[in-house]
């Protein structure tokens, strides 16, 4: 019988008991990186236009530690964005809301091929391993989303989202030592309400949300929520004649609330997403030297094909991309949530499954040739999460204790399929094979990956008051994990016959420096770890809180599921298994509110130290064909953050975040080099890169370089002003926003190159519209308002040949929002 049952008989049995209701929200607090509005998370009678127009004079509530409170109370940094904000900034997915929060990072060249950090730190830019879990938790109404690929989805029917800064382990049910992402849901509500909204814009913008929520019966209510976005490619495809990099996404979620007694809540929920666009494309950048020889080289291979890409200048946003596109993306899942007021606290019961499926076709040669004429991962994953939390309150302190477990399975099988192009492109030309197509034509390599994948928790977290102004606030969690996975790769050539792991002809020999089997099964990672972290407040006034906190924290190990190196046709299977990271955080911070509430400050500083940093390495022993994923020495990220937003009149707002950080390989010596220093054959390990040279090591020592992704300075900013209007006959207000975000130049490489730092740039956004108070909204809006030319990855290509691609930013786009509630 499951404890959410067990909960329900038990309120059933008449204990008296009740269920503990929202905060009443009678101070006024302002807060985060926005003036967010108002909103007691699940709290079901709280109308639509109450969401949509909440005053700023009123406390925003926040359930970062699983209790609802004002976020300037609770001694974690933390950014809360509302509806409100989420619909008048464009922001309907966490790409768009990294905008506004500029510790928070996205990177996506597919939703497979993605990686959510905050502050730099989470997960690699461009690791993608089955076998290895992401620092920074993604929660949907308190359910965990164990794949960043739920991040490239647009957000359905949200009230509010919380970004937690920093490890969040002893609060939440897997451990996370980057922070979280709380994405709060609309409730159902007893009260009839509903909104609808419908965009459009140019490149054939199109996005309709509507919700709708109202009682069944006494005693249970319902609500769905339908949101769908469609859009024109961004670049195109002159081999196809198609504009590729589109957008085609469809949600829907519903929420059933049975309040079965007093006592006791029940919330069943599901929701489905998926993606379909013709996607993803990244496009010719440049080309820079590399240690190859020169006719191994780009332009060399290309002009002995007689091929020349479409355009040289990315912002023409051309490609000529041969093979097939595709990034269907599904998601969805199931979730009960069951809250009980039991004695002086709340057990709530979160029982969940969730699916994900994706189905790509890519081209990874990046070129109109026919080098790599099929590459896809179709991965299926399933999810199931059980999570007990009991929420308690005594005499001068409160707590937090949970238990929660996590099982998944993963199952990926890949094809990558060389074409007539392969032999020139890939064979040295010195040799007489790379004159013969059929030598990697039709080469065809199947991979199978698997993961068994569980853990376990026992968490608390307590909150002892020392009096009115002190709080001292222990946390520890005691984690379980144990991984099995597979990873099997078979290369055929074109007629079927298996390419062995050693010895053959010399055709053969150069089919498996193509393409190079290995397998290895039921590999094993089990391990246990403690985590435990301190945080001291001090509330010297109504208005300051100061806070001091010391983390010590775990990033589960896992396992290498994208292959190992082979030497001598023997796969090297004991490098299979990663070792979990080891964080050490600190942090120092203070929430201030003055002028009579109307303006916040809140300033935050850390310093966080990871061991055994999970990344791909290279050593000149093992790994002469290919780097694997290992652990590195040690990166630090350090760094001060400040968010201030004031509102001088219920007329104007305006907010300004910043973020200095500081971020460094402390130590990494066996990393992979970058291109300019790749492609040559010597071996040995050399220095931090500067100007291409003559040797070409195995591997690289990056200690002291920056670590990538990260901007040394990121700024969001902007603010709205509006006036009383009569339109038609319509009491309401018309107003004009801006919100922009800034950032310095960052590397987008694992090793720093001179070929991949992303130049720094300013987007900035604006709308005009017109509301009321009866739920009307009509504003138009420009997205990237100066047209800035900008990318959001730059990436190395396989092979060394020097060629760099990548994903270049949307152009200015510009289009018209209406919506009404009631």
């Amino acid at each position: 019988m499951s404890v959410t049952l067990a909960m329900l008989l038990a309120a059933q049995s008449g204990a008296p008991v009740a269920v503990p209701q929202p905060p009443q929200q009678s101070t006024p607090v302002v807060v985060g990186e926005r003036i967010a509005p108002a909103t007691t998370p699940g709290d079901p009678d709280r109308s639509e236009e109450q969401v949509q127009r909440s005053s700023a004079a009123s406390d925003v509530v926040v359930t970062a530690r699983r209790r609802a409170e004002s976020a300037q109370n609770v001694p974690i940094p933390i950014s809360v964005v509302g509806v409100k904000e989420l619909d008048a900034t464009g922001s309907f997915n966490v790409q768009r809301l990294q905008q506004l929060q500029p510790t928070l990072q996205f990177y996506s060249t597919n939703p497979r091929n993605s990686s959510i950090n905050i502050r730099g730190l989470g997960a690699p830019l461009g690791l993608t391993n089955d076998g290895i879990e992401q620092g920074v938790g993604i929660y949907i109404d308190q359910v965990y989303l164990s794949r960043v690929a739920a991040a490239t989805l647009d957000f359905l029917d949200v009230q509010q989202i919380e970004t937690l800064r920093g490890p969040q382990g002893t609060l939440y049910g897997k451990n996370t030592v980057a922070g979280a992402i709380n994405i709060t849901s609309k409730a159902p509500s007893f009260t009839p309400q509903g909104r609808a909204e419908v965009s459009v814009g140019n490149l054939e913008f199109k996005q309709a949300k509507a919700s709708v929520s109202g009682p069944l019966t006494d005693n249970v209510a319902i609500r769905l929520g339908l949101s769908t976005t469609s859009r024109r490619g961004t670049v195109y495809n002159v081999a196809s004649g198609d504009n590729v990099n589109a957008q085609d996404n469809l949600g829907i979620r519903t929420a059933i609330l049975w309040k079965a007694t007093d006592d006791l809540n029940l919330t069943l929920s599901g929701d489905y997403s998926r993606q379909n666009p013709d996607c993803c494309a990244q496009i010719f950048v440049r080309v820079g030297a590399t240690q190859r020889p020169l006719n191994r080289q780009f332009d060399a291979l290309a002009a002995a094909q007689g091929y020349e890409p479409p355009s040289r200048n990315p912002f023409d946003r051309l490609t000529d991309l041969d093979a097939t596109l595709s990034a269907r993306n599904e998601l969805g899942g199931l979730s009960l949530r069951g809250e009980y007021r039991l004695g002086e606290g709340t057990l709530t019961s979160i029982t969940a499954y969730r699916f994900w499926d994706w189905l790509p076709a890519n081209d990874r040669d990046f070129t109109g040739l026919p080098i790599t004429t099929l590459s896809q991962n179709p991965t299926r994953q399933d999810q199931y999460t059980q999570e007990f939390r009991y929420a308690g309150e005594g005499r001068g302190f409160d707590y937090v204790l949970g238990l929660f477990g996590f099982y998944q399975t993963i199952d990926t099988t890949g094809t990558q399929r060389q074409g007539p192009a392969a032999s020139a492109w890939l064979i040295n030309p010195s040799n007489p094979l790379s004159r013969d197509p059929s030598v990697l034509d039709g080469l065809t390599a199947a991979n199978d990956i698997s993961l068994k994948n569980f853990s376990g928790a026992l968490f608390g977290k307590l909150n002892w008051k020392l009096g009115e102004d002190v709080t001292l606030s222990p946390g520890v969690r005691l984690n379980y994990d144990d991984k099995t996975g597979s990873y099997i790769s078979v290369v055929r050539d074109a007629q079927g016959n298996l390419v062995p792991g050693t010895g053959g002809t010399a055709r053969q020999a150069a089919q498996r420096d193509a393409i190079q089997p290995q397998e290895f099964r039921d590999q094993k990672f089990r391990e246990w770890n403690v985590s435990y972290d301190l945080t001291a407040s001090y509330k010297p006034s109504r208005d300051v809180l100061l806070y001091a906190t010391y983390a010590h924290s775990f990033k589960s190990g896992g396992l290498n599921l994208n292959g190992v190196p082979v030497v001598n046709g023997v796969v090297q299977t004991q490098l299979a298994q990663v070792d979990p990271e080891k964080v050490d955080h600190f942090e120092l911070g203070a929430k201030t509110q003055f002028w009579d509430r109307k303006v916040t400050l809140n300033v935050t500083g850390f310093w966080t130290e990871i061991s055994d940093y999970q990344a791909v390495v290279n050593n000149s022993s093992t790994s002469t064909l290919r780097g694997y994923l290992a652990n590195a020495g040690k990166v630090r990220v350090r760094g001060v953050e400040a968010d201030f937003s004031v509102r001088p009149s219920d007329r104007l707002t305006f907010y300004t975040n910043g973020a200095f950080t500081d971020h460094r390989y402390v130590d990494f010596r066996n990393a992979p080099c970058p291109p300019e220093l790749s492609g040559g054959g010597s071996g040995g390990t050399i220095g931090a890169p500067g100007a291409p040279g003559t040797n070409s090591p195995v591997a690289c020592d990056i200690s002291g370089q920056w670590l990538p992704g990260i901007s040394k300075f990121a700024f969001s900013y902007g603010g709205e002003y509006n006036l009383p209007a009569d339109v038609f006959g319509q009491t309401g207000e018309a107003y004009a926003g801006v919100d922009a975000n800034s950032r310095t130049k960052f590397s987008s490489n694992a090793s720093r190159s001179i070929y991949t730092d992303v130049a720094g740039y300013t987007l900035v956004n604006a709308r005009l519209g017109f509301r009321t108070d009866s739920g009307v909204n009509v504003f138009g809006w420009v997205r990237n308002l100066f047209d800035a030319e900008y990318y959001e990855v730059l990436a190395t290509t396989p092979g060394n040949t020097g060629l760099i691609a990548g994903n270049v930013g949307d152009p200015r786009t510009y289009g018209l929002t209406v919506g009404f509630g009631f």
